[in-house]
């Protein structure tokens, strides 16, 4: 097991937060975007891990489960969302807060 395998199982890591987050910001505001982020997710992940089980045992092949790690990332990138924010609020404002967000998940219709 060479260190590829600790990139790959990073990328697992980064995959499944950003599954997780969209789940989440889904949960909270009930945009259809992130519903679908969230469907996406599933095998986004499965096909990360698939990567990471490539690059950790078959050493042979170690550089195909990497591109497919970054093939789940990539297309976990490309799921189109909507926008949080309401304004051009910097990464400071939305950590503190103070930042004002969609967050009425009642008053809009589900698709």
């Amino acid at each position: 097991m060479s260190y590829l395998a600790y990139v790959a199982g990073f990328g697992v890591a980064v995959t499944i937060f950003l599954w997780l987050r969209d789940l989440r910001i889904f949960y909270r505001t009930g945009l259809s975007g992130y519903r679908k982020a969230g469907y996406l997710g599933v095998p986004y992940t499965a096909l990360a891990l698939l990567g990471f089980f490539v690059t950790a045992y078959a050493e042979a092949w170690e550089y195909l489960g990497l591109g497919l790690v970054l093939l789940a990332l990539y297309l976990q990138g490309r799921v189109e969302r909507e926008n949080v924010w309401l304004h051009g609020e910097g990464a400071r404002e939305r950590f503190f807060g103070s930042a004002e967000r969609i967050n009425d998940k009642g008053s809009r219709k589900r698709l």
